[in-house]
């Protein structure tokens, strides 16, 4: 664990932003959580270290971007992104001291104070509920799925609440089905496809393959602004860019610096085509599949934010979203300006025209 207290450790941060020699963006293995809090921090070397889990998944693609693309390096700055395996693990290695940003879900920043989101990724929550059409071939409303089994992603928040919303939308209480943890996306899929379980709440590439393989119907659509609309009742925030706020306050400069290579690479993947793709991002996170990354990247679009920028509204979305599931040690609706800022993101799509 690193010793050093809050106070060395935000004043060595300084080398980061003042130091003048830039090499290029490093994306380092996934590293278990032990590992990488076991693996302090190395201020002096001007690393700005980023933590995320599961990298290759498609809803960490603007951060991809702006790596691959160069756009953290033109900005100055020397960034690693450490992938983190624990679910939770990237936001408890900033916590820490084992990294000083965190890419995550804007549902597990809202479970600290200490942490403030500055950029926004995504708008909504890119889930998709489904049906089985081999085993619900008759489906026609909600109710149908009462004594059902639906598989959700484990030990992550989003999926449950996504499915809790279309049931509780439906009339159908939560305790009429069976949520099923799936371990992985591979899990997910063999469960669907064999029967062992009759609905899904899960996010891409998953949804795309069971479309395209024409075995799932949707029932509810959250990769789409209108979908997250009819869900929720308005834009979602889930991924995002965050810090602890007193990392924030103390390196605004830096944080700015952050901010324009994110929104620089959110106006990017506006109107970037199949081939830009397969130019800025890694052949392993294609996970073998090229064709399916592409088609789920299309359908998924629409969820990134061009600006960076948190709606008004999202965050109390986020915040009532939260607490039909489990989620513990919620803010309070008016201490929910606390958890985001806009100044940064704000200034970039003012330089990028975003």
């Amino acid at each position: 664990m690193h010793n050093c207290d809050r106070r060395q450790w935000l004043g060595l941060s300084a080398g980061l932003l003042l130091g003048s020699g830039t090499t290029r963006a490093q994306t380092a293995p996934p590293l278990p959580l032990q590992t990488a809090i076991a693996t302090p921090v190395r201020l002096s070397s001007t690393r700005l270290v980023i933590t995320v889990e599961q990298r290759p998944a498609l809803a960490y693609l603007p951060l991809t971007v702006a790596q691959r693309l160069g756009y953290f390096e033109a900005e100055g700055l020397n960034v690693e992104v450490r992938d983190v395996t624990e679910v939770g693990g990237a936001l408890r290695a900033v916590q820490a001291q084992a990294a000083h940003l965190v890419c995550a879900p804007f549902s597990q920043l809202l479970t600290t104070s200490r942490f403030r989101a500055f950029v926004l990724h995504s708008r909504t929550p890119q889930i998709v509920v489904g049906v089985s059409r081999k085993t619900l071939p008759q489906y026609r409303e909600v109710s149908d799925l009462a004594g059902r089994r639906i598989g959700v992603q484990a030990g992550h928040s989003t999926g449950r609440a996504v499915v809790r919303r279309v049931l509780e939308q439906g009339g159908l209480d939560l305790a009429r089905v069976e949520l099923v943890p799936q371990a992985n996306p591979f899990a997910a899929v063999q469960a669907f496809r064999n029967g062992a379980i009759d609905a899904i709440s899960f996010a891409d590439p998953v949804i795309t393959q069971l479309e395209l393989l024409g075995e799932l119907r949707v029932v509810a659509d959250t990769r789409t602004l209108r979908g997250s609309t009819e869900v929720f009742g308005g834009p979602m925030p889930s991924v995002c860019l965050g810090a602890p706020i007193d990392f924030i306050a103390q390196f605004p400069r830096l944080c700015q610096a952050v901010s324009d290579a994110m929104v620089h690479a959110l106006k990017w993947l506006q109107t970037a085509g199949v081939s830009d793709i397969i130019r800025a991002v890694p052949e392993s996170h294609f996970q073998g599949d090229r064709a399916l990354y592409l088609a789920a990247f299309e359908r998924m679009r629409e969820s990134w934010t061009p600006d960076g920028l948190m709606p008004s509204e999202g965050p109390l979305i986020a915040l009532r979203a939260m607490a039909m599931g489990d989620d513990a040690a919620l803010p309070e609706p008016q201490e929910l300006q606390r958890s985001y800022t806009n100044d940064f993101a704000r200034r970039s799509k003012a330089r990028f025209r975003a």
